[in-house]
């Protein structure tokens, strides 16, 4: 699967990862529908790389499934589910302020893993109708973890909980759509130079930055999309986590 030939959904495509990945892939020649809740900026976004928009909600069917639709409209078809959309909370499991908000945890593993499944689970169906490539092929699901899900640090339980099941449905996921052409890949990236960090002040992005054995730097939001157009082209891999964090081991 060329990547210059796909029709590619990137949830959280507004921002961060998504957005790196989805002007990788239109730089490459793929068209691209962003999915987001930030209607103002995954407009921008979407007109400056000449794709398309789809204001959604992760974690509602019908907002997923119209999003779906106007992605197939728009573009002919789907053959690349890329899911970056997510949130990530600081809170202890017992912290100074009593025990950690149910509702905080319910929300960090509806929009990290559900609105995850919910879109590749759509998305799949989408794919499922397409023509099959000289070796089967019929699309590509991407989905994004984190080291969290090996490595949680305190005040992380709901967002490597959630970052956890993503990589634990990778192989099932795969698995199930293997007679359909379709591969699922999960990417765990480490710390990354998104928006959320580039807010922290600069001492604290280098330490950050030390941490990280090799290179001892942050990644570059750039490097997941490649990364992204890499898995697509690759049709060798399938069912697999990989790990996109300079070494980095959290203790």
């Amino acid at each position: 699967m060329k990547l210059a030939n796909t029709s590619a959904i990137v949830t959280g495509g507004a921002s961060g990862l998504g957005e790196a990945t989805a002007r990788h892939f239109a730089a490459h020649g793929a068209r691209v529908t962003l999915l987001d809740r930030d209607a103002a900026r995954g407009r921008t976004v979407a007109a400056e790389i000449g794709g398309h928009f789809a204001e959604t909600d992760v974690t509602e069917e019908g907002s997923v499934q119209d999003a779906i639709d106007l992605a197939v409209k728009n573009m002919g078809g789907i053959s690349v589910c890329v899911n970056c959309a997510g949130i990530a909370l600081g809170i202890k499991t017992l912290g100074r302020d009593g025990a950690h908000p149910l509702d905080a945890f319910q929300r960090t593993i509806d929009i990290n893993l559900v609105g995850s499944f919910n879109v590749a689970r759509l998305a799949s169906a989408a794919m499922a109708k397409n023509e099959p490539e000289n070796d089967g092929a019929r699309g590509v699901i991407i989905n994004t973890a984190s080291i969290a899900a090996f490595d949680g640090q305190k005040g992380q339980a709901a967002y490597a909980a959630s970052k956890g099941g993503i990589v634990g449905m990778t192989l099932p996921m795969a698995r199930d759509l293997a007679s359909l052409g379709i591969r699922v890949m999960t990417i765990a990236p480490g710390i990354f130079m998104t928006p959320m960090l580039a807010g922290l002040p600069e001492d604290v992005q280098k330490q950050l930055a030390a941490d990280v054995p090799n290179p001892a730097r942050l990644g570059d939001p750039e490097e997941f999309g490649r990364l992204a157009g890499f898995i697509v082209e690759m049709g060798y891999l399938n069912g697999e986590v990989i790990r996109l964090d300079g070494a980095l081991r959290m203790r």
